[in-house]
């Protein structure tokens, strides 16, 4: 009875706001929450604590807005595990019913045009951030995500932090810089750089672009390239130059996520060519030496032959034989790369890093979010078992992941969830992969370098390592097309 008087005069008060009729949409909103507190009906509280949000939003009451909405999000969070469930079981459509409190929020919190101090720029990151973990939780259908304590722009001096998130008339950008935070934000319709973006891709189309001499492509994808720079990073220009900033670390949002962000080009050159660049999921890191010893044993697997329906990759027999010269390698090749034989390996030996030459996808479908091997497919459920095995046996995480065939699924915006999802639950501090099924010969040859920069005396960070290996490729004739290089992101730890 209780429950239903609530949704009663909840919904009967959402449709006084679709009415515009603020008074008596507030006064029944408040009414239902007084009949279903947040303590007996949570899932009822939240969702119109949210309404009682917008409402004062349309009121001008800010202050009373932004009450509304917090109180909303610290049940959603208290909530995790049952909203998870429930999106399992009964179809909670997450986007529609969750991601939005959370970026309202925000919006209410950064308004428009305003200066806002320190503590409230904290208090929007914190909410961004909140949203990254509550995306994860969401595609894994669990909400046992852990959170290490350090926040992510404290691990490296010389690493910025550019939080972005796409608003329907404006894309605002956070700057965490030597232990402040900048606001800045660009007054442009969310389906404007939705459609720059799209155009973008369109152009990166491999089937399209495998000509790098093709100047019509690589014209057009500079169009699209520096208005997405105009709108991501020229506003935080000054800041960066007055720096010491070597590498731009992004936590991006939305469509955004599936960004090349090297490729980014300010009209005289591509981001890359200034900064290291990395990409995080929104999560903070444990501190600890992250650096590739030069005497570093791999675990490598792959697949130069066609199976499971996807093409061969005959330039990986050459990339995994050039990576074994550089360093002592245990290699599982071919038929002898199968999933029981890459778990056996896996848990015997503390391989320091674990390089798949193989296809794979991300997708922001859990189910669809798998790496190939010679005879089935390793999922996410999958790495996080190995990972279960290798903490009861005490070995040490796997300090980089390597995907260097994978690709994010067509059509989906979202998928570099998937990739972040997958760089979470692999256990590794870092992941390096690919963004598209990028071309056979380029990757091989930019790994190999990849690994020669890693294992140099001069003991580079992995993002560094990873600049030098794309540059290369840029530079030169035959691959300085962006779809060749751009596609390698480094997520997680970036040192």
């Amino acid at each position: 009875m209780t429950q239903g008087l609530a949704y009663a005069l909840g919904l009967t008060g959402r449709l006084y706001e679709i009415e515009q009729q603020w008074q008596p949409a507030a006064t029944l909103t408040l009414e239902s929450l007084t009949v279903a507190s947040a303590y007996t009906y949570p899932t009822i509280a939240y969702q119109f604590l949210w309404q009682l949000g917008r409402i004062r939003k349309a009121q001008g009451q800010s202050q009373a807005a932004i009450a509304a909405y917090t109180q909303a999000v610290d049940i959603v969070t208290a909530l995790r595990q049952d909203l998870v469930t429930i999106s399992a079981e009964a179809k909670f459509n997450f986007r529609k019913n969750i991601e939005p409190v959370y970026r309202e929020l925000v919006d209410l919190l950064l308004p428009p045009g305003v200066e806002v101090s320190q503590a409230i720029l904290k208090t929007a990151r914190a909410q961004i951030e909140a949203l990254k973990i509550a995306e994860l939780n969401n595609f894994f259908r669990d909400a046992c995500l852990e959170i290490p304590p350090q926040q992510i722009d404290q691990i490296d001096p010389n690493a910025a932090v550019i939080y972005s998130i796409a608003f329907p008339e404006r894309l605002v950008t956070i700057l965490a810089l030597s232990g402040q935070l900048f606001k800045y934000e660009v007054p442009i319709a969310q389906n404007q750089i939705d459609q720059v973006y799209r155009d973008f891709f369109r152009h990166l189309n491999p089937i399209e672009s495998r000509n790098s001499t093709d100047s019509a492509s690589l014209s057009a994808i500079l169009g699209a390239s520096q208005k997405l720079y105009r709108w991501l990073i020229e506003p935080l220009e000054t800041q960066l130059d007055q720096s010491q900033v070597k590498t731009l670390v992004f936590v991006m949002d939305g469509f955004l996520r599936n960004l090349p962000l090297a490729s980014l080009h300010d009209g005289k050159q591509f981001l890359i060519e200034k900064y290291d660049v990395a990409l995080n999921p929104g999560l903070q890191l444990a501190k600890f030496d992250t650096r590739i010893p030069q005497e570093t044993r791999l675990l490598i697997g792959g697949l130069s032959e066609a199976r499971q329906d996807f093409s061969p990759l005959p330039a990986v027999e050459a990339e995994i034989t050039e990576i074994s010269i550089r360093s002592a390698a245990e290699v599982l090749f071919n038929q002898t790369f199968t999933k029981e034989k890459l778990e056996e390996r896996f848990n015997q030996l503390p391989f320091p890093i674990v390089h798949l030459a193989t296809h794979g996808q991300f997708s922001s479908n859990l189910d669809q979010t798998f790496i190939l091997t010679w005879d089935d497919k390793i999922q996410i459920k999958d790495l996080e078992r190995l990972l279960a095995k290798r903490k009861q046996q005490n070995l040490t995480p796997v300090q980089l992941l390597v995907l260097s065939a994978c690709q994010t699924a067509t059509g989906d915006d979202r998928a570099a969830l998937g990739l972040a999802g997958l760089a979470v639950r692999s256990g590794a501090i870092s992941t390096l992969a690919t963004l598209w099924s990028v071309d056979d010969q380029s990757t091989a040859e930019l790994m190999v370098e990849f690994y020669q920069q890693l294992f140099s005396p001069a003991n580079l960070s992995k993002a560094h390592a990873l600049r030098q290996a794309q540059l290369q490729l840029l530079q030169s004739d035959q691959y300085r097309h962006p779809y060749y290089w751009a596609g390698f992101v480094m997520v997680g730890h970036w040192l």
